[in-house]
């Protein structure tokens, strides 16, 4: 099934169910009343929702209504946790290569893992709100999953029963703050402002096979300015699954339903298929001109993430991005 979150009804919006095609939708208030307070009781919810949905398809509801994507807030508009991993280890070196750095072998079995922002999530179709150009802003086109609750020590295969949902993200990066942020050890800040996660989020029955051992497979499209940026495999080249960094996550602590985990910028060894980040492809310009040329995000551009299905369906709508700036 799908779901959605209508921007009505105070900070944590309003649950719907949300038709395949995503064009129609219908509130669940009597189910829950939000996707938070759905996966607070997911065991009871779940079986609840499914059912609807499965009457939503086939025509069977009353109070249906047509669906833009402006109408949506984000699935979550706001979570208990957030946590973004660096799964796709290309991403990982070319990101290093740019500040002269190697990429450790501890890299290969222990994953990369910080705690973002989680207080409030940009809709889809929200603008990218920038204090300054001279920051560097970036876009990262990245999947996440969204959980029930996980016990503290949660093995990946206990944690792999847990994911619940899956959805888009676009996590914003302010690139030129970085270094000074990394060089006191103590990690992300200021640098890492709001993100905005895709229309909808999925449960993975509906995935059917592109999801296989809590890695999700097929290309995540990034356009930038209406011309293609790239369209990486998500599930090629990620090294570790969504199980292993919640395993990870929950090694000394417990991870409260609505969770929200990031993979990491999507990134693939061969780089014919283009990059899910500006950094990606300012670091290949430096290797083969030494310079790079492609500026970072400035006023009007206009950012696009999404993926299909075989038939050429949008999974979970596009999240579709312009940056505004205050400066």
């Amino acid at each position: 099934m799908k779901l959605g979150t209508l921007k009505e009804g105070g900070r944590d919006g309003t649950l719907v169910l949300v038709s395949r095609d995503l064009s129609k939708a219908v509130r669940v208030s009597d189910i829950a009343p939000t996707l938070q307070a759905a996966l607070d009781d997911w065991e009871d919810t779940a079986p609840r929702l499914a059912e609807r949905y499965d009457q939503l398809m086939d025509g069977q509801l009353d109070g249906v209504f047509d669906l833009t994507p402006e109408r949506l807030a984000s699935p979550l508009p706001r979570a208990y946790q957030c946590l973004d991993g660096s799964a796709y280890l290309p991403h990982v070196r070319r990101v290093r290569k740019a500040r002269g750095a190697d990429l450790p072998e501890s890299y290969l079995t222990d994953p990369l893992m910080y705690q973002a922002v989680s207080d409030g999530f940009l809709a889809p179709t929200d603008p990218i709100p920038l204090e300054s150009l001279d920051h560097g802003a970036d876009f990262e086109a990245e999947i996440a999953v969204i959980t029930s609750d996980i016990p503290t020590g949660a093995d990946a295969k206990t944690c792999a029963q847990h994911i619940e949902l899956i959805t888009l993200m676009n996590d914003v990066s302010l690139r030129l703050l970085i270094p000074n942020e990394l060089s006191k050890g103590f990690g992300f800040l200021q640098s890492k402002p709001r993100s905005a996660l895709a229309p909808v989020a999925v449960t993975p029955d509906e995935l059917n096979d592109a999801w296989v051992d809590s890695v999700l497979h097929g290309p995540l499209v990034t356009t930038l300015n209406d011309t293609l940026f790239g369209q990486p495999n998500a599930g090629q080249d990620m090294q570790f699954s969504f199980a292993e960094l919640l395993a990870h996550a929950a090694k000394t602590r417990p991870l409260s339903a609505g969770t929200l985990m990031g993979s990491g910028t999507i990134a693939n060894q061969d780089p014919s298929v283009g990059a899910s980040c500006l950094v990606e492809k300012r670091v290949l310009e430096m290797v083969e001109k030494g310079e790079a040329s492609t500026p970072f995000l400035t006023t009007g551009d206009r950012v696009r993430i999404e993926m299909l299905d075989r038939d050429g369906q949008s999974i979970f709508g596009a999240i579709e991005q312009v940056v505004r700036c205050k400066a």
